[in-house]
């Protein structure tokens, strides 16, 4: 009740007309910034955080509350509209997302993604107010194996919904596993795959090549096949939802929100394996109801889910950085900077030091939350015309700003070469078709896969025993022989059951 009363105490802070026309342009800023290709929540904070200057800092954070979902929102913008995720976590609500335009449902993947941002972001935050204490506690409990274990697990799901040809999905999974071995090796510092380029360094960003593969890679398909097809224009198609959209929302908003919001808690968790577990999972449940073709076609669920997971994720990295002072972001790293700048150091004793502050700014993000919804779900058909640009003019357009957001990362000529490699190889896996997914998966998961396998052997002297040292670890690694036993095992039970069957028949 102790805690009701306090967040009711600072919702009665924020909400003042003064603090909602400030909220009211951290969302606007954050959605207009976020939708540039390649401009992710963080560099939106980031770019924006002159802005806050003078201001005190209550009014400081609610502009940021604001920014940061309205820049996660602009990414999922992006994605959808143009196939070019603004960052790690939006690159699965690109693969569906993306689909459901092209079919002339773009409007209804944006309001999917606006309500299931809304539900996720709301329940998280709500989780944060009550829970951050007990899940700062536990959180810190859970080491190097398990998370090695969990992404282990990620990359074994993905690899088992590839579709009708492994080989393919492995041949991308290799792709982006190599991808992120490109720089310095963690122990030794030896340059890896780098041909002599000091640019490479710090490996290939995340931004770089998921920039590249969608927008360059989709731009170059499209204007090799321009000649072949007549330029077309996409329908918007109807402006909301309909009653079987929000039939098969509802559960991957729920689920999404369910499976985003622990890994955000968790340091160094992010958003990136939730949002994969959880189109991993719509898939799978499709499958179970006979609705899995739709995937890779433009399902509805394939946003719904990852958009869930992504915001209740960022609902929870609250959790380590206001209880632990412990950035797990990006995005958390400019906001504690910008606390700090004010004096303000967050920790354990941070709820009880500054408890008007702490409170005020969870309201924001209550608030901030609700404006986004508010603000951009009437906006969703405006957002989808830009569909209705032919497409010389709309793909020039993409390239421009997929060029001005990569170059905007490292502010380095050098990007945009490897935008244009990335954007060859973009090209080459469609020609073949080898899934987009694995490829991602191997880039952003490769180098975390190895960063925890070391600290967990680290720790244990070389042995690998230290990768079992958990229970968590276990009950994952349990979890991962069932995935790879059980297609084998089903697989033999029904190619049997097919050989018997038609044999009784012949003998009746």
């Amino acid at each position: 009740m102790d805690t009701l009363n306090l967040l009711v105490d600072g919702l009665q802070s924020a909400v003042t007309p003064e603090n909602l026309l400030y909220a009211a342009i951290g969302v606007l800023l954050g959605t207009f910034v976020g939708v540039l290709p390649g401009i992710g929540p963080a560099m939106a904070v980031a770019l924006l955080l002159p802005i806050t200057y003078g201001l005190d800092v209550t009014q400081s954070m609610i502009i940021f509350a604001g920014i940061y979902y309205g820049g996660m929102y602009g990414g999922s913008t992006t994605s959808i509209l143009l196939n070019t995720p603004g960052e790690s976590a939006s690159v699965m609500t690109a693969i569906e997302g993306n689909k459901m335009a092209k079919k002339g449902r773009a409007a209804q993947a944006l309001a999917t993604a606006a309500i299931g941002s809304f539900i996720a972001g709301t329940i998280g935050t709500l989780l944060v107010a009550f829970f951050t204490p007990a899940l700062a506690e536990q959180a810190v409990k859970v080491g190097a194996p398990s998370y090695f274990a969990i992404m282990l697990l990620a990359m074994v799901l993905v690899c088992s919904v590839l579709g009708a040809s492994k080989l393919r999905g492995f041949i991308g999974l290799f792709m982006g596993l190599t991808i992120g071995l490109v720089g310095l090796d963690l122990s030794t510092a030896q340059a890896r795959l780098t041909g002599g380029y000091l640019e490479l360094a710090d490996g290939i960003g995340i931004v770089v090549v998921a920039v590249g593969v969608f927008a360059v890679g989709e731009a170059l398909w499209t204007a090799a096949h321009l000649r072949r097809r007549p330029v077309d224009v996409i329908p918007v198609g109807r402006p909301f939802m309909g009653r079987e959209d929000w039939r098969r929302s509802w559960g991957p908003w729920l689920r999404g929100t369910a499976l985003g919001f622990p890994f955000g808690a968790v340091p160094a968790g992010g958003a990136e394996t939730p949002t994969f577990l959880s189109y991993i999972t719509e898939r799978k449940l499709a499958s179970r109801r006979g609705s899995g073709d739709e995937f890779g076609q433009g399902a509805i669920e394939g946003v719904a889910g990852p958009e869930a997971a992504n915001n209740a994720s960022a609902a929870g990295m609250f959790v380590p950085l206001l209880a632990l002072g412990l950035p797990v972001t990006a995005t958390a790293s400019i906001l504690l900077a910008a606390l700090t700048s004010y004096g303000i150091v967050p920790g354990p004793t941070l709820m009880a030091d500054q408890p008007d502050l702490v409170w005020t700014l969870l309201a924001s993000l209550l608030i901030g939350n609700a404006l986004l919804l508010v603000i951009n779900l009437p906006l969703a058909p405006l957002w989808a015309k830009l569909l209705r640009i032919p497409r010389p003019q709309l793909y020039a357009g993409i390239l421009f700003f997929a060029s001005l957001g990569a170059y905007s990362v490292n502010q380095d000529a050098f990007d945009l070469a490897l935008l244009l490699v990335m954007g060859a190889v973009g090209l080459t896996i469609r020609r073949f078709g080898i899934p987009v997914l694995p490829l991602i998966l191997g880039v952003i998961l490769g180098p975390l896969m190895e960063l925890k396998l070391r600290e967990a052997l680290d720790v244990s002297g070389g042995d690998l025993s230290g990768l079992f040292n958990e229970g968590l670890a276990i009950f994952v690694y349990v979890l991962v022989v069932l995935a790879l036993v059980l297609p084998v095992v089903l697989g033999r039970l029904r190619a049997r059951t097919a050989s018997v069957v038609p044999k009784e028949k012949v003998g009746r």
